[in-house]
């Protein structure tokens, strides 16, 4: 039964009796009515509506605790005290460990607030049972991006389908970059997502150029032998992709509604 220890991952508390207001007013996920117990998954934006942190939000009795990538923690840290002033919270680094399970393992933890179907995680204690690259492959044949595939403050979060992953309340009210993610969302105009690609070998290096014929079709971010993830314009996925000479192949998964 695959449980995964994710130490990619690190967490932080929000806590204060103001805590839940204060991330409701940031955060691209409704955070006041977050339930104890339950997981949510959520983003913190730039001014300019770019994707800075992808978090899962932990409801643990009145507070919050942040899953974040490990090596942003102390830079979520001090982006959220900048905004803090004189506001009852208190955010500090917290102990412990991320689990992901998947399968029929551990089926009372919280679903996997991205897809159905895809998984469960905690901050409880847990026993690993096989490695983090292995959570790694199951997340990318289901065309689930995480942190290792984003570019902070240059994607914008429906470009890295945040919007499609439930990272967004369109109907919460304000949150940084709201104004941006929500024009992006109405006028339907997004040119790129992430999505799988597939190729022989060792992953190219975060960023490689991917081409169509000659024209410039996206870039490769994350990845592992044989595949990974790559942000690619949508109106040049059809033909013939190659990245540093070599050719792949782009799989966008049905949950991405491209067919037709």
């Amino acid at each position: 039964m695959p449980i995964a220890r994710l130490d990619s991952r690190a967490l932080v508390s929000v806590s204060g009796s103001e805590a839940r207001s204060f991330l409701n007013g940031l955060l691209t996920q409704a955070v006041e009515s977050l339930a104890d117990g339950e997981v949510r998954y959520a983003a913190l934006l730039g001014p300019q509506g770019r994707l800075l942190f992808d978090l899962f939000l932990f409801g643990v009795g009145d507070d919050v605790v942040l899953d974040c990538a490990a090596d942003r923690r102390d830079a979520l840290i001090q982006r959220l005290s900048l905004y803090r002033l004189r506001a009852d919270v208190r955010i500090t680094r917290q102990d412990g460990a991320i689990h992901a399970a998947w399968g029929d393992a551990a089926p009372t933890w919280p679903n996997d607030p991205r897809l159905p179907g895809l998984g469960r995680r905690t901050i409880a204690a847990a026993d690993a049972s096989v490695g983090e690259t292995d959570w790694r492959a199951h997340g990318l044949g289901s065309g689930v991006p995480d942190a290792a595939d984003f570019a902070p403050d240059a994607d914008y979060p429906i470009e890295c389908n945040l919007d499609l992953l439930n990272a967004i309340d369109f109907h919460k009210g304000c949150f940084i970059g709201q104004e941006v993610a929500s024009r992006m969302k109405r006028r339907g105009k997004v040119k790129s997502r992430l999505m799988p690609i597939q190729f022989d070998g060792p992953p190219p290096p975060f960023g490689a150029e991917i081409l169509y014929g000659g024209l410039r079709a996206g870039e490769v971010r994350g990845g592992m032998d044989g595949r990974a993830m790559a942000l690619l314009r949508l109106d040049r996925l059809g033909g013939d992709l190659t990245v540093q000479g070599r050719p792949v192949r782009a799989h966008p998964p049905a949950w991405l509604g491209l067919d037709g």
